[in-house]
């Protein structure tokens, strides 16, 4: 069975340290949902659109249990604790068997 993952990447942040809450909330229902970061603030060599900013990978055993883990009610709250002023490219995607 192919993996699922979450790509987000940060192309804009007004105040980093702000992203504190939601790093919090984010990550306990990522792992309640047996989610597993697999990068993220790490070096990046960008190129085309050039965006260096903050990026994050994170790993499920299955795209449904990735989208099961965005639609949870732990992540919804965590969504809520984002802060404003944070704009982000966020995908789910299904890996390559």
């Amino acid at each position: 069975m192919a993996k699922g993952y979450w790509v987000s990447v940060y192309p804009a942040s007004s105040d980093p340290e702000k992203l504190t809450a939601y790093d919090k909330l984010a990550g306990a229902a990522v792992r309640a949902a047996g989610g597993r970061s697999r990068a993220r603030d790490g070096r990046v060599v960008a190129h085309e659109a050039g965006i260096t900013q903050r990026v994050v990978l994170i790993e499920f055993d299955s795209f449904e249990a990735a989208v099961a883990a965005y639609e949870s009610e732990a992540y919804q709250k965590a969504l809520v604790a984002l802060p404003d002023g944070f704009e982000r490219d966020f995908r789910i995607i299904e890996g390559i068997d």
